[in-house]
């Protein structure tokens, strides 16, 4: 099985990747295309020479091995992506037979924690439109990751459940630190997934969005308001 997880940043998506990549059965690709992405627009993102230098930056290349051979001969391929570095001509015909998973979260909480790690931010960064262009042309499930969060064994057993993969409490723990597949972007962003062995608890009030990103919290609440309609959830007890 290969598995496409779409989310923007800040998403819970890193933590989704070391849960998948916790199964014995499960290899994992940190964000296959953002070097590719980098290159291609020259975006002003934190380590953005180094990350074009160390990855593959061919898109067609980087098409290729998602759909080509599974690493390490394991039975299912989890692929941690991110809609905004699907540039309109990059390849994405290799995802249409996949197992296509759209991890999604409130965008006070994700403009909350981009705007930590990076003073800028527009639209665009953090994916909304993306997200739902690829829904749109797609399709496949919607997780809120609150929900994961608020209950990790009850949403990802529904989530295997539905992609006829047999649930794996493993998949509730992983070991502190990095992971051998991190990009090397990872000593900038994933500071509190290496510090973390499980998925945190729920989250507590949202945060206040700044006065100059209300206008970008409005248009990203659209979208997410209608991916949130169409996301999983757990039967009522």
């Amino acid at each position: 099985m290969r598995i496409a997880m779409w989310s923007g940043p800040r998403n819970l998506s890193t933590a989704m990747m070391y849960s998948f990549g916790a199964r014995g059965d499960c290899a994992v690709w940190d964000e296959p295309f953002y070097a590719a992405y980098l290159d291609r627009t020259g975006a002003d993102h934190p380590m953005a020479a180094e990350i074009v230098a160390a990855h593959e930056a061919d898109p067609e290349r980087v098409a290729a091995r998602c759909c080509g051979p599974i690493p390490g001969g394991k039975a299912h391929f989890y692929m941690k992506h991110m809609p905004h570095h699907m540039l309109p001509d990059f390849p994405l015909d290799w995802a249409e037979p996949c197992v296509n998973i759209h991890l999604i979260r409130h965008p006070a909480r994700v403009i909350a924690s981009y705007g930590a790690k990076r003073e800028e931010m527009t639209l665009a960064d953090i994916g909304f439109p993306q997200q739902a262009a690829l829904f749109d042309r797609l399709g496949g499930l919607v997780v809120d990751s609150a929900d994961i969060r608020a209950d990790p064994a009850g949403m990802l057993g529904l989530l295997c459940a539905e992609i006829a993969l047999p649930f794996d409490p493993g998949m509730l723990r992983w070991s502190a630190g990095g992971r051998p597949e991190d990009g090397v972007w990872a000593r900038h962003w994933y500071g509190a997934v290496h510090r973390s062995t499980g998925f945190a608890g729920p989250e507590g009030p949202l945060p206040d969005v700044p006065d100059g990103y209300q206008s970008l919290y409005k248009a990203a609440m659209e979208t997410y308001s209608e991916m949130q309609a169409r996301k999983l959830v757990l039967p009522k007890a």
